[in-house]
């Protein structure tokens, strides 16, 4: 199992910098950031940009993987998230993956000056905009008329550094979105959402992670797909509290035989609802870590 970490795009480059050096140092897999605009919380708190952010980090580091976690369309559009792409694999050397998720109904999603799709839209939005993604990433040129996104002859040259492009982990718990993990992902994501839903005992999320894995082996199969192709990452929010290292290893030991292969923590965050102990937190990159890389 691979331990990864989120950093939140909270703070100015001259302090990010040090953070995402210091997860390389740490030996964490991979470090993503949220692609929100602003988010809960933090919506009046300092918050840059994603790709921005993401291009400074591939020049500020070597090794460790790099990503979102998750984009999603409420406010990116296939062509222009294309070309970002393409440039941090370039500026990473090709140490980028993309988490991608449908989007929610929050702020990101009335940014813009609309109204927040209606469920039945933004799944067919969702599925139109991976689709044309995933061929984006993969021709030189590219057009294209959907139902919801254009490209007229999108210019992608010369291509992802991944072969055959940079990997998709797509975030997803309902049918469609399954399908569509099991069609375009190399790797699956899900949360609890415990920043939103509050705290859960560890049996109830076992429970209901396990009700999400058999959904995504029933979209795997009918997409004739071996769900052991896929990574599977689970985010961690707020809950369960990890309050040492050999609490955090037997948690991540219960996922990891329910069949996770990735787990993401959040990068502790002063003041926030990601507050935490840094020497724990620590403890548990380095020797936590190294027991958890065992299971």
């Amino acid at each position: 199992m691979q331990l990864s970490t989120i950093i939140l795009p909270t703070y100015p480059w001259r302090e990010a910098r040090v953070i995402w050096q210091r997860a390389e140092s740490l030996g964490f897999h991979a470090a993503y950031t949220y692609d929100h605009l602003s988010w809960r919380t933090f919506r009046d708190r300092a918050w840059f940009a994603t790709v921005p952010t993401l291009a400074a980090a591939a020049t500020a580091t070597e090794v460790i993987r790099l990503g979102t976690m998750v984009t999603n369309p409420n406010f990116r559009h296939p062509v222009t998230l294309a070309k970002d792409l393409i440039t941090l694999d370039d500026l990473s050397d090709g140490r980028i993956t993309l988490g991608i998720g449908s989007g929610g109904t929050g702020f990101d999603a009335r940014v813009l000056g609309d109204e927040p799709w209606p469920p039945r839209e933004r799944a067919d939005r969702f599925a139109e905009f991976l689709a044309l993604l995933n061929t984006l990433l993969q021709q030189d040129a590219t057009t294209s008329h959907g139902a919801y996104y254009t490209a007229i002859e999108a210019r992608n040259i010369p291509g992802c550094v991944q072969a055959p492009r940079i990997p998709f982990y797509v975030a997803a718990t309902g049918k469609r979105g399954l399908g569509l993990a099991a069609r375009y992902g190399q790797g699956w994501v899900t949360d609890l959402d415990t920043t939103a839903t509050g705290d859960v005992t560890i049996e109830e999320g076992l429970r209901v992670l396990r009700s999400r894995l058999n959904k995504l082996s029933a979209a795997c199969d009918a997409a004739g797909r071996d769900m052991t192709e896929l990574d599977k990452v689970l985010v961690h929010g707020t809950s369960p509290k990890l309050d040492s290292v050999a609490a955090f290893v037997d948690w991540a030991g219960q996922h990891s035989a329910l069949g996770f292969t990735e787990i993401a923590l959040h990068w502790p965050v002063p003041d926030s609802v990601f507050a935490g102990d840094m020497t724990l937190f620590e403890k548990i990159a380095t020797d936590g870590r190294s027991q958890v890389a065992l299971l």
